[in-house]
């Protein structure tokens, strides 16, 4: 049976230099390679043009770069770019790239499916199929680097952790996908320059804190009442909001950095003055601000957008109390990249 061949970019630098010491060859080829693989994001062996033919061909004999191809781009009215994201084994994933007149920011997916059932996000309709590695999370963000060049003339500047999947469910490959992003052997960005966006495990949070990985936190909250919290996302039964609101005042203790909360205002489930009330006792645990955004329908008909009166009574409420708020306003409805709608719709 032919063996299967490895996946290069799962390699460190230190196996790779190892790797072709063994062959009888020098370590710094295992630092060219590295350097192709990651800070010039080669697609194949080919494209490493100051290597022998030799060592390429001996390479492509070796191992494989699971490179993943954008099988489809669509553009927004606003702006906004989607890319159906084709990996290696055939799934697909979305990542989006919002515009604005300061920065471009990439929002990219860390597993196919996902593994929480939130009833008001579309990504949750899909079975997790598996977690995202490394590399297909860094080959998301580069591709939206070059878009973000290509159409926008400018560097990509943030990178939000939004997309399918729940990244604290997948930590140790988004952390070491962190890890080459943030590298000078990778892209060089700043982790300042990045958000976690967790719907809340209290348990990955503390770790991250603990992990002291300078990236900042984001909770996509919706209630702060327990019991319809958990109506709306039902793993709230199994990470209930004082699990939560410990491991926040843990995580800001550790890391004073101050949370983003991200909150949906539906009609008749969390628009009254009693879940606003509720909301602004849960913002005074720890330092933080909030986004109210706009809700993107996902077709079932159960969550509606709340009236502009109902947002308002939020804004002006969180405002009065000294809490930082903003209202977001959604970009690439019209091509379903807007928060919650990732689905792998692609008409």
């Amino acid at each position: 049976m032919k063996e299967k061949k490895k996946d290069i970019r799962a390699l460190t630098k230190e196996q790779l230099q190892d790797f072709f010491v063994a062959q009888g060859d020098k370590s710094f080829r295992g630092s060219q390679v590295y350097e192709w693989l990651w800070n010039k994001s080669a697609h194949s062996f080919e494209d490493m043009t100051n290597i022998s033919k030799a060592t390429r061909q001996m390479m492509e004999d070796n191992f494989v770069i699971n490179h993943i191809r954008v099988d489809q781009m669509q553009r927004s009215s606003d702006g906004t770019i989607k890319n159906a994201v084709r990996l290696h084994d055939d799934l697909t994933v979305e990542s989006v790239l919002i515009p604005t007149k300061k920065r471009t920011t990439a929002c990219v997916s860390s597993q196919v499916g996902c593994s929480l059932d939130c009833r008001f996000c579309a990504t949750a309709t899909l079975k997790r199929m598996r977690n995202l590695n490394p590399d297909e999370i860094y080959d998301q963000v580069v591709a939206i680097d070059n878009e973000s060049r290509l159409y926008f003339d400018k560097p990509l500047s943030n990178i939000v952790f939004m997309g399918m999947g729940e990244p604290l469910m997948n930590y140790n490959n988004v952390m070491k996908s962190i890890e080459k992003i943030t590298s000078k052997e990778g892209l060089g960005m700043s982790s300042k320059r990045i958000t976690i966006s967790t719907s809340g495990v209290p348990k990955m949070i503390k770790k991250l804190a603990d992990d002291e990985t300078k990236v900042k936190l984001a909770v996509s909250l919706h209630s702060a009442i327990d019991e319809i919290r958990t109506t709306i996302m039902p793993f709230n039964a199994t990470f209930p909001l004082v699990d939560l609101q410990e491991a926040l005042e843990y995580w800001y203790e550790k890391t004073k950095s101050r949370i983003t909360y991200e909150y949906i205002v539906w009609e008749g489930i969390n628009d009254t003055r009693k879940d606003a009330e509720a909301l602004v006792k849960f913002c005074k645990y720890v330092p933080c601000k909030v986004n109210l955004i706009e809700y993107n329908p996902i077709d079932d008909g159960v969550f509606q957008q709340a009236s502009s009166e109902a947002t308002s009574m939020y804004e002006n409420m969180l405002e009065r109390n000294g809490i930082t708020v903003t209202v977001r306003r959604s970009r690439g409805k019209d091509i379903d990249a807007a928060c919650g709608q990732l689905a792998n719709k692609s008409s």
